[in-house]
């Protein structure tokens, strides 16, 4: 019975075999009869028709995202490839992974072929990357990094449910353009710009970059703990109200005044508020540019989530002053009058304040000065310079601080003694923390800091005996010419016989 049964399954995959041979046969027949005996015009025909008709009676409705549009970059491509980077299941076969010259992360995304599910709204969406090879051509695309001939075209395709096609318009892609710019701003490595005066006339190379790794936070910066917390405050309040400043019609930007004497932090604030906000800074000297038109072109070439700086504003503006004081000045070649060009101070209101001012989002303009009379009242209003924060010279609070990051350590006994030096020796928080690094061991840092405040308090007392005895001088002096004027004019007038005076 057995051996009967073993027979017929023999008998059976036998005959399957047979089949399954015979029908590879004939289709590997009908695919060389195909090939060979129809043109390719005729293909193509027949697989988009046999295509279509399945098509027809799928639920499943497929978007292709092209790399490029025309020679433009495809803004919904990039931001894909960025999102569905942090989108790869633990089943994925093969990666992509990059790392931009002085960058600090890795970029992660998808290899050719693969495919990502994705749920958003309970509803469940397929991405596959897609390559395709073609003929290459000696045309240049300069936009496009990854070669110079261009011989493959990239794409991905989004396949979902038919039903969901308004929700993918209106809600799905809106929300991974928006989550893959909070990708990139998280992960990218904070830049300072400088100004490419040899490439001005190129808008993006005009500002030249390097990473920013300045180590200040406000941890670690010696303020008062009220202060930090309203600036804190200040800037988490700016990020969050953007729907805010289009609702009121005011452009989504912010402006600081940072003053005191040198010394006093105003860089340090600087670099940590951009390590805050992850923000890049543009560093901006006026006094290098040769005009108005300049400054705007600059302005448009910084780019959204920025901190632009003008350091030491109260010099820049004596000298565009003196500048426009003088008399004009033409300068012969060849026959041909040059007129010479400055920023003025109106360029410079219209470009922290004016119709330029809004090209651009979540911009923060910083000013930093060391002696704030000088400035024009027009550059002071709110506005222009919405917070004016006072950098003062070091006080207890910020020498505790200062003492926790340089010597580890919260508490000492001579902390008292120099608390009380420091409310009246007037130095700043850069003077007290080059005094903390003098010395390795923790008593000699302080007993030298205690022995420089000394110093500090009698150079202080001395500049003011100095001035008061200056004071006093021209105080004699001035009374003096004022009796040798009053006799001056007692000696030249004359009383004539008949009473009148000449």
């Amino acid at each position: 019975m057995s051996s009967s049964s073993a027979e017929s399954k023999m008998a059976l995959a036998k005959t399957v075999l047979s089949t399954v041979g015979s029908v590879a046969a004939t289709a590997m027949l009908v695919r060389s009869i195909f090939h060979d005996y129809i043109p390719r015009e005729l293909h193509e025909y027949l697989f988009f028709g046999l295509r279509n008709m399945f098509t027809n009676f799928s639920n499943q409705l497929t978007m292709v995202i092209d790399e490029f549009d025309g020679l433009v970059n495809n803004e919904i491509y990039e931001a894909a490839e960025t999102y569905l980077g942090s989108k790869l299941s633990p089943n994925i076969h093969r990666l992509k992974i990059s790392k931009p010259e002085k960058e600090k992360n890795f970029n992660i995304a998808m290899e050719r072929n693969e495919e990502v599910t994705d749920v958003y709204n309970g509803q469940t969406f397929k991405w596959i990357w897609l390559c395709r090879q073609t003929q290459s051509t000696n045309f240049y695309n300069s936009r496009d990094m990854n070669s110079t001939l261009k011989s493959e075209i990239r794409s991905f395709e989004l396949t979902f449910h038919k039903k969901n096609k308004d929700l993918v318009l209106n809600s799905y892609l809106p929300h991974i353009m928006k989550e893959a710019k909070l990708q990139k701003h998280v992960n990218k490595t904070i830049k300072i710009h400088t100004v490419d005066c040899e490439r001005m006339y190129n808008l993006h190379e005009m500002w030249k970059p390097v990473n920013l790794n300045h180590p200040a936070t406000f941890e670690t910066i010696a303020m008062e703990s009220d202060q930090k917390d309203m600036i804190l405050k200040d800037l988490e309040r700016f990020v969050k109200r953007k729907d805010y400043y289009r609702k009121v019609g005011k452009a989504w930007k912010r402006g600081y005044l940072l003053f005191g004497p040198p010394g006093t932090g105003k860089s340090s604030l600087i670099a940590a508020m951009a390590n805050y906000l992850n923000f890049d800074i543009y560093d901006l000297e006026l006094t290098s540019l040769r005009g108005n038109m300049e400054l705007r072109r600059l302005l448009v070439a910084t780019a959204n989530k920025s901190i632009l700086v003008v350091e030491d504003i109260d010099c820049t503006i004596e000298l565009q002053d003196n500048l426009a004081n003088r008399a004009t000045v033409v300068h012969s070649i060849n026959g041909f009058g040059m007129q010479e060009s400055k920023v003025t101070l109106s360029g410079l209101l219209n470009f922290i304040d004016g119709l330029w001012s809004s090209c651009g989002d979540e911009r923060i303009i910083i000013f930093t000065t060391n002696h704030i009379e000088k400035l024009d009242p027009a550059l002071l209003r709110p506005g222009r310079m919405d917070m004016h924060i006072h950098m003062a010279y070091c006080t207890p609070c910020g020498f505790k601080l200062l003492a926790t990051n340089y010597l580890g350590i919260k508490d000492h006994k001579l902390f008292k003694e120099i608390e009380e030096l420091i409310d009246i020796a007037n130095v700043t928080p850069a003077e007290v923390a080059e005094q903390l690094l003098k010395e390795d061991e923790v008593e000699n840092s302080l007993k030298g800091l205690i022995n420089f405040l000394h110093k500090k308090i009698k150079e202080n007392e001395e500049v003011k005996a100095k001035k008061v005895e200056i004071t006093q001088v021209e105080s004699v002096d001035e009374k003096k010419e004022n009796v040798e004027n009053e006799i001056k004019e007692k000696e030249e007038e004359k009383v004539l016989p008949n009473g009148e005076s000449t």
